[in-house]
């Protein structure tokens, strides 16, 4: 079956199409879910509210531009919902911190370890952070996305890259002493 006709199947409300986009999809789209959540089991929360909203609302995609760009909107918007409704967590401020590029040498941590440290980042600094460097969004949107000022994603975004820095610099002497 052809996906346009898995999709026209779901529209359908066919429940095995459903099923057979999941099994089509869910890796992809748990990959996404898990960088916008704090754990592994926030992000299977995340990703079958995910399906959920994508079940209820693929009778608005219209066949125009890419069907998985679409199901990945719909699953950054749903997990990101989750926050906007904890007001606490996106209590954010803008700090003014000036932006700083951070490089990281391709073999300097584990990609695993990188992962790890990127999860522990406060809300406001991982969701900036994701939107911003792993998904291409421009502060704008992400403004928009995040209900935000402009210089507060930024200032968050500077914020997380230094607290990344920070960890990965402790590793590397951790590392280091460790091989010594």
């Amino acid at each position: 079956m052809s996906l346009n006709q898995l999709i026209q199947k779901c529209k359908n409300h066919d429940t095995k199409a459903q099923s057979e986009l999941y099994q089509l999809f869910s890796g992809k789209l748990f990959a996404i879910c898990l960088k916008y959540s704090r754990n592994y089991a926030e992000a299977e929360d995340n990703l079958q509210d995910a399906f959920l909203t994508i079940f209820k609302k693929i009778e608005t995609y219209k066949e125009t531009g890419s069907f998985e760009g679409w199901l990945k909107r719909v699953t950054i918007n749903t997990t990101l919902q989750r926050y906007r409704s904890d007001k606490g967590v996106l209590n954010l401020v803008n700090e003014n911190i000036p932006e700083e590029e951070v490089y990281v040498e391709d073999d300097a941590v584990p990609l695993d370890y990188l992962l790890k440290i990127i999860q522990e980042l406060p809300d406001r600094y991982r969701l900036v952070f994701n939107l911003y460097v792993l998904d291409g969004y421009s502060h704008q949107d992400i403004a928009s996305l995040l209900d935000i000022t402009v210089g507060t994603s930024k200032s968050n975004l500077s914020r997380a890259k230094l607290l990344l820095k920070e960890k990965i610099e402790d590793y590397k002497t951790r590392s280091q002493s460790q091989t010594l």
